[in-house]
């Protein structure tokens, strides 16, 4: 099991979130900055892939409708890229699509709307138990 042990300079674990709906992002950013996270933000899968090769974040989360590079073939590219497969996913979408995330690769699902409790919890939780297989939140 990975160490979840601090990886920025702040000493904050780092979380890239990959999210078009700006007042999504707002709400995230409030919620895991007041958990203690260190948050970066990206609006399409294409520079997600980019920024989580350059910055190794903790943890990704992804919506799956988003432009460039869906979340699903963004999980797919990360989880199949040595450099970045130990990074964690969390799918979080409007879609009922937990066997898609869960064959995607992703580490956890979440469906919308965003509840601050479930999101934290999950997070947390990933961070904690990095090899364990897909979980669905209640």
């Amino acid at each position: 099991m990975a160490d979840p042990t601090p990886s920025t300079s702040s000493g904050k674990m780092l979380i890239l979130v990959v999210e078009k709906d700006p007042h999504v992002r707002e709400l995230e950013a409030h919620f895991l900055s007041q958990a203690g996270y260190s948050v970066e933000f990206v609006s399409d899968g294409q520079s997600a892939l980019e920024q989580a090769q350059q910055l190794l974040p903790d943890i990704v989360i992804t919506e799956i409708l988003v432009p460039k590079l869906d979340g699903l073939a963004l999980c797919r590219k990360l989880k199949a890229t040595p450099q970045t497969r130990h990074i964690s996913i969390l799918i979080f979408s409007i879609l009922a699509a937990s066997g898609r995330a869960q064959e995607a690769g992703a580490d956890a699902f979440l469906m919308k709307p965003l509840a601050e409790h479930r999101l934290i919890t999950t997070v947390r939780g990933l961070l904690e138990h990095r090899s364990h297989p897909l979980t669905e939140a209640p």
